[in-house]
């Protein structure tokens, strides 16, 4: 292991030079946007605050969020609003088949707030939705970021029989932090939906946030789980805390380790790994389609 720098506890609040982002600038930015407004479409790049919003608009892809943007869940780290969602739209899949077709996009990445309440976890909607893009846009390659089942594999297997080509569940962060950052999910659980989405056949990918107080081992250790319940992809980025109210930053982890990390994860097994402070789940995403 090789020793690399750590940003001091006074140096918290500042954010180091590395963390640096352009502001979202261009007539791609422009024309995204007013595709995603004019179809009344929810994003992840907006809803969660998102560094990289400016390349990847800019670039003419985002990342679809399905089924509202009010999720069941209160995750300590997320932006996206936590409530009773009253949102169920039976046209979305069309309205987000349409836009991507619009929008010309080669690799679309579709994710979903948690909807715990409904039976079915929302599962209907995601399969249509893959389903619909597939039919305007059959060029168009998929990943979808779907959340926890809660152990509904029923649910879990309709999420991803339609047709995509990755998908990605992401642990967040290391299980002992899963009581403190992610309260209503299980570490444990988590690994058995990537294990049973390897054995369904299709590639997986998963993300960490770092920063969050996690050890070197134990991020090691989720490496090594992963790995072992067939993950192909791993995502590893510096963790931000989008407002007073959600969970501190303990550490801003130097890009040195970041780099550290990334061969350590090919040297545990996996097939690709994304690391480096700004790398988001979705992050260069057309990239892992055919690792």
């Amino acid at each position: 292991m090789i020793d690399t720098p750590v940003v001091s506890t006074e140096q918290r609040t500042r954010r180091p030079d590395w963390l640096r982002v352009k502001l979202p600038i261009g007539e791609n930015f422009k024309k995204v946007r007013s595709l995603v407004d004019e179809h009344k479409l929810h994003t992840i790049c907006q809803s969660g605050n998102c560094p990289n919003m400016g390349e990847c608009w800019g670039e003419g892809t985002a990342t679809f969020m399905i089924l509202g943007n009010v999720c069941t869940r209160s995750c300590t780290f997320c932006a996206v609003a936590t409530g009773r969602p009253n949102e169920y739209d039976t046209d979305e899949p069309r309205r987000v088949a349409e836009a991507i077709q619009l929008m010309q996009v080669k690799h679309a990445v579709l994710t979903s707030v948690n909807r715990d309440e409904l039976k079915d976890k929302g599962a209907e909607i995601w399969y249509q939705t893959v389903r619909a893009v597939k039919e305007t846009s059959p060029q168009t390659t998929i990943e979808t970021l779907i959340p926890d089942t809660k152990s509904n594999w029923e649910a879990l297997y309709r999420m991803i029989s339609g047709g995509q080509e990755v998908v990605s569940h992401n642990m967040e962060t290391v299980e002992r932090l899963y009581r403190n950052v992610r309260p209503q999910a299980k570490y444990a659980r988590s690994l058995e939906q990537t294990r049973r989405t390897k054995e369904y056949g299709k590639r997986t990918k998963s993300g960490i946030m770092l920063g969050l107080g996690e050890t070197k081992d134990e991020v090691f250790k989720a490496m090594d789980d992963l790995a072992e319940n067939g993950l192909d992809i791993l995502t590893l980025g510096q963790y931000l805390q989008p407002t007073k109210m959600h969970h501190e930053v303990i550490e801003f982890i130097h890009p040195d380790t970041f780099a550290m990390y990334k061969e350590e994860g090919l040297r545990r097994g996996l097939k690709y790994v994304e690391s480096g402070p700004l790398v988001r789940s979705s992050y260069h995403a057309e990239r892992h389609v055919h690792v």
